[in-house]
């Protein structure tokens, strides 16, 4: 499924909160509504400044039409990553800002900090039922365990990932005409993918390891990952462990929001007479896809190659079936440990039936 970043349902509206000395001019009365725009876009005109002097985690792409990408690195748990994505944004008061998320991470920018600091260390069996749901048996799983990664961060550092993204989305609401773009791939194929892509013991190893993860992190350590050779090595340590997954997570990843990112870069028109003008685009990335993006900006990319999802596995078959088996050994227990009434009742429940029912599903068909 391709994920048109310019459609309607890929849009979030603009954050109504502006402070004082950034609020829009009030306009003369009378004014007609081509007036008013002619008005606005003039305002944001004088806003824009021609040489502005941006952050050093800020990377400067030219579209074929002139149109111009201000790249942003940033690392996801840090106080001045938010700072420099607002000194940008209100710096060249652009005509797009396109983040690092997709439709299913879209909750997280309109949770406060509290809320979402409280939801990443809350990891529940709803939270694992409806990963499973979404993703399939291993995706899900490994969804909870990179989430339980998170939320040893978020322990660590005592905040919320993504205030980047907060930060840009309201920062966007303060600028005229500004649209605001979802940019990454959706995650579930993310997800998918990853996984079909590791063998058997490159997963389990993998699931060990973030199962484990106890080392300590600090603040200093998470604006280490601002810096691109410290990040670029990081990401040569793990091409070597898991180069499937590296491919999956980083390299196709960086291809879909190169895509995107061009896809915004594109001309726009502008007021009275409808004339095309190079537009004037944000993204905010983790630093990690900066060098792939600037790799693939004048490159012919084929997105249809990394959205398609292999069908279930044979071993993903087998593993839900064991699941089933384990759900339904547990309760065969409980049922003698309850005694006969007990177990009558538990076995009556409508989703112990469907359970029942479903305990020997068909094989996927041989390839």
């Amino acid at each position: 499924m391709d994920q048109d970043n310019n459609s309607e349902d890929d849009l979030v509206g603009p954050s109504e909160d502006a402070s004082e000395d950034e609020s829009l001019p009030s306009h003369p009365p009378g004014l007609s509504d081509s007036e008013a725009v002619e008005l606005l876009w003039q305002v944001r005109a004088q806003r824009r400044q021609s040489s502005p002097e941006l952050p050093e985690t800020v990377t400067r792409l030219t579209a074929p039409d002139g149109s111009l990408l201000y790249l942003v690195g940033t690392a996801h748990f840090s106080d001045s990553s938010k700072k420099d994505v607002a000194t940008t944004i209100r710096a060249v008061q652009p005509d797009v800002v396109v983040v690092e998320l997709c439709q299913y991470r879209v909750s997280m920018l309109k949770m406060d900090e509290k809320t979402l600091l409280k939801e990443a260390k809350d990891i529940n069996l709803d939270k694992v039922q409806q990963a499973i749901k979404q993703n399939g048996v291993m995706s899900g799983l490994m969804q909870i365990l990179l989430l339980k990664v998170s939320a040893h961060i978020t322990e660590q550092l005592g905040m919320a990932p993504g205030g980047e993204f907060r930060e840009a989305f309201k920062q966007a609401g303060r600028v005229p005409f500004c649209k605001f773009h979802l940019g990454d791939r959706p995650i579930p194929v993310t997800f998918k993918r990853a996984i079909a892509a590791l063998s058997l013991w490159q997963k389990a190893r993998l699931a060990w390891g973030l199962c484990f993860l106890s080392d300590p992190i600090s603040k200093e350590d998470v604006e280490k990952c601002k810096q691109k050779d410290l990040l670029e090595q990081t990401m040569l340590e793990m091409i070597g462990e898991f180069p499937a997954l590296h491919q999956t997570i980083v390299a196709e990843r960086d291809i879909y929001l190169t895509h995107t990112l061009r896809q915004a870069a594109r001309c726009v028109e502008a007021p009275p007479n409808a004339q095309k003008v190079p537009a004037v685009v944000v993204g905010v990335v983790g630093m990690g896809h900066v060098p792939g993006i600037e790799r693939n900006w004048e490159k012919d990319l084929n997105i249809q190659e990394i959205m398609s999802v292999a069908p279930p596995s044979r071993f993903g078959w087998m593993l839900r079936t064991v699941l089933k088996a384990g759900v339904i050994g547990v309760l065969g227990y409980a049922c003698y440990r309850a005694g006969g009434g007990m177990g009558r009742a538990l076995l009556s429940l409508p989703a112990v039936q469907s359970l029942l029912d479903n305990l020997r599903p068909l094989p996927p068909a041989a390839a």
